[in-house]
């Protein structure tokens, strides 16, 4: 795990949390009663921090990560309960929404190294070869001429 990312089994684990993220996070707006077309229409507002790349792949990590991280909109829903406001609770749903959906479909953090490189491994083009199965250490291969210990 040279590259920094999550891989195999717990690569997993954080994109299912991601679904639960996304489905508890619907659910609980739901349950407020806020309008749905809120919620489309401000579910993909956090990707607005893709701008950020303008400046240069560091500086679109930084605005990107600090939109796509669970701290900042769980500050603000744990503030919006505890002073009764249902809308600004509803915005902060509406953000982990997002980020949740962001980690199902694989789409982590990002490092300065560029947009493609992401703490749940790379996106976009060269994907496939970065996600292909790699053979346990010690596994042998026909024609590898590898021997096992």
């Amino acid at each position: 795990m040279s590259d920094g990312a999550v891989s195999d089994g717990p690569r997993t684990i954080l994109r299912i949390e991601g679904a639960a993220l996304l489905a508890c996070a619907t659910a609980a707006y739901a349950w407020l009663g806020q309008p749905w077309w809120l919620f489309a229409a401000l579910l993909f507002a956090p990707d607005l921090s893709l701008l950020g790349y303008a400046l240069g792949p560091a500086r679109g990590a930084v605005f990107y990560n600090v939109l796509h991280t669970e701290t900042p909109p769980l500050i603000g829903l744990c503030l919006a309960v505890s002073l009764g406001q249902p809308l600004f609770a509803g915005l902060t749903l509406i953000w982990l929404a997002h980020i949740g959906l962001d980690r199902m479909l694989g789409y982590g953090l990002k490092y300065a190294s560029g947009f493609g490189n992401t703490h749940l491994g790379a996106i976009g083009r060269g994907r496939a070869a970065d996600e292909s199965p790699k053979p346990p250490s010690g596994t042998r291969h026909a024609g590898d001429g590898f021997q096992s210990p």
